[in-house]
């Protein structure tokens, strides 16, 4: 059983699932983001495969528009009033981005220059294999998929079972032969 790789597929849902937590948690000091004039930004998920995608939102800004931009983004997320206050945007990551960190820089356009700044991290999502082939169709075929050409067919233990199996018929089918052909003395 191959249970490294489920170690480390579990080990990155729970990662997914607390980072965000953690990062939501991250900005701890006395007073909110709006108390203190700036803007906060909280991407989600803040760890993304290649053309996935994430929501972005913006507490603090003034007015009813702001614009984020990354280098990792295949355009600008646009924000706009969320429905619980706040601005909201989706954004798309570029399908042929490399793992790593990339900034998020978001402007609001409430005319006082007020802005936030976050990460993304883009993983490799890998390409999945299979583990071993799959016994369907062809008769159960896919067992032998992976052997060599070379051992296909019979060998010369094969071919030697064979002639001794061959002529032991014929000497059967000659004594036999030769048996009719006797006259019944009686």
């Amino acid at each position: 059983m191959r249970s490294t790789p489920l170690t480390f597929c579990a080990a990155a849902v729970v990662a997914a699932t607390l980072v965000p937590a953690s990062a939501a948690l991250a900005d701890s000091d006395s007073g909110s983001a709006q108390e203190k004039g700036r803007a906060s930004l909280t991407a989600s998920p803040s760890l993304v495969a290649p053309g996935g995608e994430m929501d972005l939102r913006l507490e603090g800004c003034k007015g009813r528009e702001a614009a984020g931009v990354s280098d990792v983004f295949v355009s600008e997320a646009r924000f706009s009033p969320a429905a619980d206050g706040g601005l909201f945007a989706e954004a798309r990551i570029s399908s042929d981005a490399s793992p790593g960190d990339y900034d998020i820089r978001v402007d609001c356009k409430d005319g006082k220059g007020a802005g936030a700044a976050g990460k993304v991290t883009v993983i490799d999502r890998g390409r999945a294999t299979p583990l071993a082939p799959v016994a369907a169709g062809g008769g159960g075929t896919a067992l032998f998929a992976g052997r060599d050409a070379r051992q296909e067919g019979p060998g010369a233990v094969h071919a030697v079972i064979g002639l001794a199996l061959a002529a032991v018929a014929a000497v059967a089918v000659a004594f036999r032969s030769a048996r009719r052909r006797r006259p019944a003395t009686d």
